[in-house]
């Protein structure tokens, strides 16, 4: 993409999963990356050999006197540092997750400070009102206008998570509107992918069948649906909205898959690329499982930029399958339920 040629880039939290994805990417452009990162979730390991080309600054961005010089000359700004995990995670540390408007907050004004003039902020599904994820038999597309504060009942997220998510898109609506520069809310769905960890459903899922469980445990009866997305579609989302680069806009959009799948559906498809499947299962009601039906409308950002994921579940599964089992040295399966509920 022509447009990131020369561009000074900083992503905050690029050496996370998502962030360092990224980060690979829009080197390949042909952009001057700097990563900001306290690498509590990253490593430096996940950029492999680009971390060469990459300046690394290895701090908390919530800390405005540490780092705010490293904005200076920056075009662009991918905000994508967050207190996050999978479900266990944002279900039993709400605090941590509120903290994210602290962050966000810290991050938006060194951005004014340094007149960077387009901030992307990592958003997440997790703003979309339940009530409209609650039913597993309905397959309802989210379409950004239904998530807001200016409609009466369009402000109900998911859980504190989802609340400190949607607080980052006012705070960033309201930076555009007062100082005029561009902001982009990138809503993220179910991201999967090389990189990510036990704490979220598709390596946790990878990991119990690599040990063979049986009974083998699915959070949830299985019948939830997500729009699962992989990583190197939801990156080329990302890059998109930051071409955008309009003063004084303010715009939201979508980056995740279209296709409503189940838990079920999920996990079939790794037993069948791991040739191995079990006899029985726990299906364990009691565990986080968030919303019941979750899927993007894409209308907006494919009119806008032509975007669509275009790798399938069985491609991105197959590739992420293969990465983890090369690197199954790097995990203590003895502590599974550990890292299930873990960043």
């Amino acid at each position: 993409m022509d447009f990131y040629k020369n561009k000074n880039v900083l992503i905050t939290g690029g050496a996370s999963f998502i962030g360092s994805h990224l980060s690979e990417l829009l080197l390949s452009y042909g952009s001057n990356i700097t990563i900001v990162d306290n690498l509590s979730s990253g490593s430096v390991d996940n950029l492999g050999d680009s971390s060469k080309e990459i300046k690394i600054v290895e701090k908390d961005v919530r800390n405005s006197e540490e780092t705010k010089r490293f904005y200076k000359d920056i075009d662009i700004v991918f905000n994508l540092a967050a207190q996050h995990g999978g479900r266990g995670f944002i279900d039993t540390h709400p605090v941590e997750c509120l903290n994210n408007m602290l962050l966000d907050n810290v991050v938006f004004d060194n951005c004014i400070d340094n007149s960077v003039g387009h901030i992307v902020h990592a958003s997440s599904a997790c703003v979309y009102p339940v009530n409209l994820q609650d039913s597993e038999n309905e397959r309802n597309y989210l379409k950004e206008e239904d998530a807001n504060f200016e409609q009466p009942g369009n402000a109900f997220p998911d859980g504190a998570y989802g609340w400190a998510k949607l607080m980052g898109e006012l705070q960033l609506s309201n930076y555009v509107k007062q100082y005029g520069i561009s902001g982009t809310s990138s809503r993220i769905f179910t991201a999967y992918g090389e990189r990510e960890n036990e704490s979220h459903a598709v390596i946790a899922l990878i990991a119990k069948a690599i040990l063979k469980l049986d009974p083998y445990p699915v959070w949830g009866n299985g019948q939830q649906t997500r729009n699962f997305t992989y990583v190197k579609d939801t990156v080329k989302g990302l890059a998109l909205c930051g071409s955008r680069n309009e003063n004084s806009s303010y715009e939201v959009y979508n980056i995740g898959s279209s296709n409503h799948e189940t838990v079920e559906e999920l996990y079939k498809n790794i037993f069948s690329i791991l040739d191995w499947e079990p006899k029985n299962f726990d299906f364990q009601l009691d565990k986080p499982v968030g919303v019941k039906s979750r899927a993007s409308d894409n209308t907006k950002i494919n009119n806008q930029f032509s975007w669509e994921p275009s790798i399938s579940l069985s491609e991105g599964l197959r590739n992420t399958i293969d990465w983890y089992l090369n690197n199954l040295d790097n995990v203590d399966l003895d502590k599974l339920e550990v890292l299930l509920m873990e960043r």
